[in-house]
């Protein structure tokens, strides 16, 4: 009798908890009932809060994460005024604007495409091979021939301030990318839909006036984003080849599958990474590396080697931009 009424106690408290802020409240309960925060979406950068609201318009009318996470990255390719992703994008060093994508569904079906030119919606050509071929990844020309046999029209994406950009860059061609700038280089978006399933995108121009056929991490399933169903799913941003040396997405997805919280497990991920870049003596300030992950419950996480990457939340209670936290 003394247990049933310190539980009814306890359950009084809790609802009383909820009935002030249902998103605090659910901190007091324990992790294996707790409440599951659904649907969600998370994105990087400050872009990522515009994109959400893309991705809420499927989310919250009860469509999948994977139509979500397509509709939320193409705000952010189509924005000329980003210049680190799709229509606007800086271009390579010879002034061609090439775009990486990938996406991810909760089945893990995958589909991917990288140095691709005069296209919108990388994202959805991405989406295109997962959909309508045996394949996972088409690279260049055949990327471009692929994505014009689906109906996709060709655009020129070096816009005039870009070009302008490239231009002045020429003048001394100095491949001294700035942290937090020319290589904030994706939007990464993982959801979460109201079945509980999860998917993730991404996508990129790259890094600022590469060599032409660089290809960082963004297209590459387990590098710049992966998604497993039961468990959660991560995306990354940065410097491409220190995520790639990793495979960081998947190193945070399944440190998440071992127990670790999102958080715990994006730290984890980027606490590697750094000692990687310690044991080739590279100089960890000149480069960035973020991640954000979601799981199965809707927690999310994000940390970043260094301050300034942002990340944005938005679920039923609205819409929230935020700075990660950073090892250094």
């Amino acid at each position: 009798m003394e247990n049933r009424r310190k539980f009814i106690k306890k359950a009084g408290l809790l609802s009383a908890l909820f009935a002030f802020n249902p998103w605090k409240a659910e901190d007091y309960l324990p992790k294996e009932i707790k409440v599951s925060r659904k649907p969600i979406v998370i994105s990087t950068w400050d872009f990522g809060k515009l994109a959400n609201q893309e991705a809420w318009k499927v989310l919250s009318q009860g469509g999948t994460a994977l139509d979500a996470v397509e509709k939320g990255v193409q705000y952010t390719e189509a924005d000329p005024t980003e210049r680190s992703v799709g229509y606007g994008g800086r271009p390579d060093r010879d002034g061609k604007v090439t775009l990486d994508a990938c996406i991810m569904d909760e089945n893990a079906n995958i589909g991917s495409v990288a140095c691709l030119e005069h296209i919108m919606h990388p994202i959805s050509v991405a989406r295109a091979v997962m959909e309508k071929t045996p394949h996972v990844l088409l690279v260049g020309e055949g990327a471009l021939e692929f994505a014009l046999s689906q109906g996709f029209t060709k655009t020129n994406l070096l816009t005039p301030e870009s070009e302008k950009e490239w231009k002045e860059w020429l003048k001394k061609s100095e491949y001294k990318p700035v942290v937090n700038i020319e290589n904030h280089d994706t939007i990464g978006m993982v959801a979460l839909d109201a079945n509980g399933n999860l998917s993730g995108a991404c996508t990129t121009s790259g890094m600022a006036y590469k060599m032409h056929g660089r290809v960082g991490d963004s297209p590459i399933i387990g590098a710049g984003l992966f998604v497993d169903n039961e468990v959660g799913a991560a995306t990354a941003t940065g410097h491409g080849e220190e995520v790639l040396r990793t495979c960081g997405t998947h190193l945070v997805v399944e440190l998440m599958r071992q127990g670790k919280s999102p958080q715990k497990a994006c730290e984890e991920a980027v606490k590697r990474i750094y000692h990687s870049i310690l044991k080739r003596g590279k100089n960890p300030k000149d480069i960035q590396i973020g991640f954000i992950a979601l799981d199965k419950n809707g927690e999310t996480g994000a940390f970043c080697l260094q301050p300034g990457f942002s990340y944005a939340v938005q679920h039923e209670k609205g819409s929230t931009l935020l700075a990660s936290k950073s090892l250094l």
